[in-house]
């Protein structure tokens, strides 16, 4: 056989070889993320839970893909925005900002791994049926927000001292609105003072709320913990501020946006715990394996140029336990 033979009869066998492509590598995992308002309002929770994912190794883009979804607020849309997810088969669902994601996310699969945070008790809001051995495919992180509402009250009327009536904010449309409010009611009965409800499930119903505090000269507007009200923290400033009315909410950022004061959960602790979970269940964990976390931290933030507008002063016991005062 000649030379020029033996050559071609080479490459004719390399031409019907295939060669893995780079593009032929193994797909990266997909998280799929499943958001009640927008990619705005989520900012800090999301660099919280990107630095938790961060900790077991992956990284947006590197190594694993994230697919979102957001509701923008209308959280009737979170159950088909769930089964979206399902249906790209994602690797699995991080449910966080409250119960309505999480039982979105639940009534979606049964199959899919799912990662939740919320506030309130997820054993009595029917998202799992054991902290510490979480069966069926979810698991996730609880804080304290719900539980500590009352005492935003008790932190009002150390505030306002002599002071009877309190106005409460409550989203009735929320899965722990009846708890909270039994809780708030039964905290003003035992301090002595008068508590008026009042209700607000849409940003429209905001400025009436505030106005209504501010008629009944209320001595402080209490908000129960709901994502709904944390997610518009700099718009429930502003209207505290026009309407001079002394409030407090769950989230931190309602006095980093102007207003008066704040105590719940630390949220970046909660959704960093979300992250790691998330990267737990892509490396290989089950989510029975992984016990819903309690984050139990929970912190209060002052604000003394909001207080100085309304012509408040801080007791000392108050400052004292702030983890955060902005002067």
């Amino acid at each position: 056989m000649r030379r020029r033979d033996v050559v071609a009869l080479v490459g004719g066998v390399l031409a019907s070889w295939t060669f893995p492509a780079h593009s032929q590598r193994p797909p990266m995992p997909v998280i799929g993320y499943l958001g009640s308002e927008t990619p705005d309002r989520y900012a800090s929770r999301l660099a919280a839970f990107r630095a938790g994912l961060a900790e077991t190794g992956y990284a947006e883009g590197r190594n694993v893909a994230i697919d979102y979804r957001w509701a923008e607020g209308r959280y009737r849309r979170l159950p088909a925005l769930a089964t979206e997810l399902v249906d790209r088969q994602v690797s699995v669902i991080v449910a966080p900002g409250g119960a309505e994601v999480a039982l979105a996310a639940k009534s979606a699969t049964s199959t899919i791994p799912v990662v939740f945070e919320m506030g309130g008790d997820p054993i009595a809001l029917g998202v799992v049926d054991s902290l510490s051995r979480p069966a069926g495919n979810l698991t996730g992180v609880s804080s304290l927000s719900v539980e500590v509402s009352r005492k935003r009250l008790e932190f009002m009327g150390e505030l306002r001292p002599g002071i009877k009536l309190f106005a409460a904010a409550v989203n009735p449309a929320s899965p722990t609105a009846n708890s909270q409010l039994r809780n708030l009611l039964a905290a003003a009965g035992s301090l002595g003072f008068e508590l008026r409800i009042l209700e607000a499930s849409a940003e429209q119903e905001f400025d009436a709320m505030f106005a209504a505090a501010a008629q009944m000269r209320a001595g402080g507007l209490i908000f129960s913990s709901d994502p709904y009200f944390a997610y518009r923290s700099p718009q429930l400033a502003a209207l505290a501020v026009a309407y001079a009315v002394p409030a407090i909410t769950q989230s931190r950022d309602f006095p980093l946006a102007g207003g008066l004061m704040s105590y719940g959960g630390d949220f970046e602790q909660s959704h960093r715990h979300t992250g790691i979970y998330a990267g737990r269940i892509i490396k290989g964990a089950k989510p029975s394996e992984l016990p819903v976390q309690r984050v139990t931290k929970v912190e209060m933030c002052i604000n003394l140029k909001a207080a100085k507008a309304l012509d408040l002063s801080f007791p000392p016991s108050l400052l004292s336990s702030a983890d955060l005062v902005i002067e």
